[in-house]
């Protein structure tokens, strides 16, 4: 999912107040934490997600990794926190702005 840098500013102005959902830890990513960011991008449309100090992961490599296999957008990539965005298919509750 490509997402303008419109949408990615509306997204990110949306995502500032949320709490991770999502944390990976010295595990790093695996089907499970795949399925529970599935399950929340499902719910809240918008996550954010925590990559722990003890995650082996590259933060850029799960961002990629879960946006190609959730059919999601990367909002944000601040740190070691990870903003996706994924439209509900049936009721979505974010409308994103149109344009660049």
């Amino acid at each position: 999912m490509d997402l303008t840098g419109k949408q990615r500013r509306h997204l990110r102005a949306l995502g500032h107040h949320l709490d991770p959902i999502v944390q990976l830890g010295k595990a790093g990513l695996t089907d499970g934490v795949v399925a529970a960011v599935d399950a929340a991008l499902e719910q809240h449309e918008l996550v954010k997600i925590r990559l722990g100090t003890e995650c082996p992961d590259d933060q850029s490599d799960v961002a990629d990794t879960l946006a190609e296999r959730l059919n999601a957008g990367v909002a944000q990539l601040l740190g070691r926190t990870i903003l996706l965005y994924r439209r509900h298919p049936k009721e979505p509750k974010i409308k994103l702005p149109q344009g660049n």
